[in-house]
Order: C-alpha cells, then sequence, then structure tokens
C-alpha cells in the first residue's frame, strides 16, 4: 500500500551537515521499516487501504483498536520521516528565511529569526528520549514550537507542521555521536525555507 518516497536530492547532498551514509541509513532502513511495519499492520482492514497516512493520523482516535498503536508508531514514522526529507535542501552557511509571511509570523511570535531558531534547538535539546522537535501552527492560527515522542505526528493533536528536525539518535548519532545540539545547529543549514514558506501558507488555508 504505502511505498517509499524518493529523496528530493541525492543521498550526499545534505553534506556536511547530514552525511551520506546517516541518510542512506535513515531513508532506506528506518523510513522503509516504518512503511513496511504500517502496512502489515493494515493488512487485517483492507477498508483502510487507500486512506493517506495523514487522514489515518488525523482520526487516530477512530481507529480500530488493534491498530491504532500501529499507526501512530509506524504511520507516525511514514508521515514525520515524509515532511522531514522535503523540509531539507542542499544548505549554507548563511541559510536563513526568505522574505515572506512565514518570516513576518516567526518575527511577531518570536522576536526574529535568530531568536527563533535558539528556542527550536533549546526545545530539541530539551526534549528527553527520542522524538520530534517542530514548528507548528496551533488551533488558534498562531506559531508555536514543540516537541513530540517516538514517531508521534503533530497531525494527531489537531497542529500544522511548518519545520520539523527529527532527533532521534539514529537521525544523527553517526557523524554527531551525542553532540544533539551540533546537529540541529547545523539542521538549521539545510531548512528549505521555500518549503517552509509553503508549509506555513497551507497549514493557514
Amino acid at each position: 500500500m504505502y511505498k517509499l518516497p524518493s529523496l528530493p536530492y541525492d543521498y550526499s547532498d545534505l553534506s556536511p551537515y547530514i552525511d551520506e551514509e546517516t541518510m542512506r541509513i535513515h531513508h532506506d532502513k528506518h523510513h522503509q521499516g516504518y512503511i513496511d511495519k504500517l502496512n502489515t499492520a493494515l493488512e487485517t482492514h483492507p477498508d483502510l487501504a487507500n486512506t493517506t497516512v495523514e487522514s489515518l493520523l488525523v482520526n487516530i482516535e477512530t481507529l480500530p483498536s488493534d491498530i491504532k498503536t500501529a499507526v501512530q508508531n509506524h504511520g507516525g514514522g511514514h508521515a514525520n520521516h515524509t515532511f522531514f526529507w522535503e523540509i531539507m535542501r542542499p544548505g549554507r552557511v548563511d541559510n536563513a528565511p526568505d522574505e515572506g509571511e512565514l518570516v513576518l509570523a516567526i518575527n511577531d511570535q518570536f522576536g526574529d529569526a535568530p531568536q527563533f531558531k535558539e528556542k527550536f534547538i533549546n526545545a530539541g535539546l530539551g526534549h528527553f528520549g527520542s522524538g520530534w522537535v517542530w514548528l507548528v501552527v496551533n488551533k488558534t492560527g498562531a506559531l508555536e514550537i514543540i516537541t513530540t515522542p517516538n514517531q508521534n505526528s503533530p497531525v494527531s493533536l489537531g497542529l500544522k507542521p511548518v519545520i520539523g528536525a527529527d532527533v532521534w539518535e539514529h537521525a544523527y548519532y553517526l557523524k554527531y555521536q551525542n553532540r544533539r545540539v551540533e546537529y540541529l545547529e547545523n539542521f538549521f543549514a539545510v531548512i528549505n525555507w521555500a518549503k517552509a514558506e509553503e508549509n506555513f501558507k497551507q497549514a493557514k488555508i
């Protein structure tokens, strides 16, 4: 049913910020693993075969009890990673948000882009264990930085993701070992701000 999406760039294109070996293992092994387990879980519910993973996650509380946890874990893993690949691009040291609605909203909510970066990184560092750090549009339409445990998706909470960073150790340990702060600092060098702007505009509809 669900298939592994191709990366929108080559495995080595995010280097030196995210190394090629990590990208290959992360995409080909971890992401594929979530998809395989999600497909297996849904075999007993063929009526859900044509449902988008986003729809499954938005309606997580209404799913049959025998697949609810699997969809949360593996469906969330599939959706989160698909989002993650698209929110990155080949990086540069001076990567900064372009002019647009998102920049204005970031400035309004957090003061400016550097203050947003600091708050986002601190949220990622403060998250205990595996999970994600997100910039989302919340239910009031405002920007908010949150973290989610494991592979829980913001959409299951009624939130709309704009930027997301994987803080599971498999996302950075080969290159950064225990230096999560260095990984998150370098994540900002590869953020695809044009895609973030698109996500923000879509979230506001």
